[in-house]
């Protein structure tokens, strides 16, 4: 089936919880030639600034993804879709919601790296947005290849550039 053919899979997006672990480490083993383990994702989720998402469709975990939270940034650690429903709008979808939680004052890009061989994920982030933006020479332990940073850079709207001025700060002026 060519990707003109295949149809949008809409999806609901939510937390990660423990009962997903078993739908999330099948998807991660079709999907990876070096998939994490379970305590690799255990012992993730397990800080502070890490946060597990699942898109689901039919009551089935399709998709999953990893991303920590820092001050200024949203760092994807691990992202996959169920081959099944790859080039469905599932793993857009994802995007999109993590992208809607980037603001002007606050996390303004997402992070990401992508092995130097993973052509699709690199296509696949490019067009939802994201640039390469270095190269993290012999990055993976399991392999001397290297690793993309990707990022994609919130766009403010011309709104949000206005900073509201309160009336006390401005009485203080005059």
């Amino acid at each position: 089936m060519s990707s003109q053919q295949k149809q949008h899979t809409s999806v609901h997006i939510r937390w990660m919880i423990r009962r997903d672990m078993s739908e999330v480490l099948q998807i991660e083993n079709r999907c990876f030639e070096f998939p994490w383990f379970e305590e690799d994702f255990i012992r993730c989720l397990r800080q502070r600034n890490c946060i597990g998402m699942v898109a689901e469709h039919e009551d089935r975990v399709v998709g999953f993804m990893i991303y920590e939270l820092h001050k200024t940034r949203l760092h994807i650690l691990n992202f996959a879709v169920h081959p099944d429903v790859q080039r469905m709008g599932v793993g857009s979808q994802m995007i999109a919601k993590l992208v809607s939680k980037l603001s002007f004052q606050r996390r303004t890009r997402v992070l990401l790296e992508v092995r130097e061989t993973n052509l699709d994920a690199q296509l696949f982030f490019r067009n939802n947005g994201f640039r390469a933006t270095s190269v993290l020479r012999e990055y993976y332990d399991d392999t001397p290849e290297d690793a993309y940073v990707m990022e994609y850079r919130y766009q403010p709207e011309p709104s949000e550039m206005i900073i509201p001025i309160n009336r006390i700060s401005r009485r203080m002026a005059g």
